[in-house]
């Protein structure tokens, strides 16, 4: 559309960038909308400043009220009928639009459509790519890596408080209460990272859970699969196998897994691949080694309220465990 078209609203997390035709005809929609009632504004506007500029008189002039005669009562009375009739006819294209692009999105087709499990908790996205053979399964955390030009099914739900997945540029927002699921059908087209967010206002950390769509060419999305359904790799080297014995002598353990090791746990984030995302903490950091340490050794500081609770350690030990954790690619 045109507005998608203006300089400054390329972003990788803009409803005026689609990046498929679930977002492109919600845009569409909005350009409808947006033009008309422009427009209506822009002429209401002109005709009270051309009335004023006509009627203008000093405070020492006031005019008297002008008679009215038959023939100015009915071109008044047409004047309204005539602004009653517009108002209508637009509010009905806009209604037929909306229910159209409704139409089209519902219309997508689930029995075809590639299914992904995501559960939202506070304030982190867990991913699930289910398999009929289980161990295939993959689980991951605030990445959704996606194929191209493939309908996708987006089945969600909440673990804790009411929460809305939304990645403006692939799909309208779709809430996540608890106890209930439900279904978002989308596609993307375009290769790229896209940006998505909680839009239900969900506790202190809102603002900072977001997650991150991955578009990708079909093979490079079934190679990401495979790598990401593997277990982690054994440490081979003595810093990173002490660090891996860090992992599981410290709290870590009690709260995630890292598959081909004894942390089973599913409190928080799965981190068999953590090395492979681009970011921690559902978006708020690079995934860097000073980051991660940071995060660590005192992740309240960084995102207040969050259940990931401070971790004392040497620094030796924080070294080695930080050489392990960048080994799980």
């Amino acid at each position: 559309m045109i507005i998608a078209a203006v300089p400054g609203f390329p972003g990788n997390q803009t409803s005026l960038n689609p990046v498929g035709p679930g977002a492109g005809r919600i845009e569409g929609e909005f350009a409808l909308i947006f033009w008309i009632t422009a427009i209506v504004y822009c002429l209401v506007l002109i005709a009270l400043i051309v009335y004023v500029a006509r009627r203008r008189h000093s405070m020492s002039d006031i005019p008297e009220p002008m008679p009215t005669t038959p023939q100015s009562d009915r071109w008044a009375k047409v004047a309204v009928s005539g602004a009653m009739v517009v108002t209508v006819l637009l509010l009905f294209t806009m209604m037929i639009g909306s229910f159209v692009t409704g139409h089209a999105l519902g219309n997508m087709n689930r029995q075809t459509a590639y299914t992904i499990d995501v559960y939202a908790h506070q304030w982190w996205w867990e991913v699930q790519y289910p398999n009929d053979e289980p161990y295939k399964t993959v689980v991951t955390a605030n990445e959704i890596h996606v194929p191209l030009g493939v309908q996708l099914r987006i089945h969600g739900t909440s673990r804790d408080v009411i929460h809305s997945f939304w990645a403006p540029n692939v799909q309208g927002k779709r809430d996540l209460m608890p106890g209930y699921d439900t279904d978002v059908m989308m596609q993307i087209d375009q290769p790229g990272r896209w940006r998505g967010q909680c839009a239900e206002y969900c506790g202190e950390q809102h603002a900072h859970m977001s997650f991150y769509m991955v578009a990708e060419p079909n093979h490079q999305f079934q190679q990401w699969l495979e790598q990401q359904a593997q277990s982690s790799i054994a440490p081979s080297t003595p810093q990173t196998v002490h660090g891996q014995q860090v992992f599981l002598s410290h709290a870590c353990v009690m709260c995630h897994t890292i598959r081909g090791t004894p942390a089973g746990s599913r409190v928080g984030p799965d981190l068999t691949h953590l090395a492979s995302r681009a970011t921690i903490a559902a978006g708020l950091l690079p995934n860097t080694i000073g980051n991660l340490g940071g995060w660590i050794l005192n992740a309240q500081a960084l995102k207040p309220g969050c259940s990931m609770p401070p971790n004392q350690m040497t620094g030796s030990d924080l070294q080695d465990l930080l050489a392990y954790l960048g080994t799980l690619k």
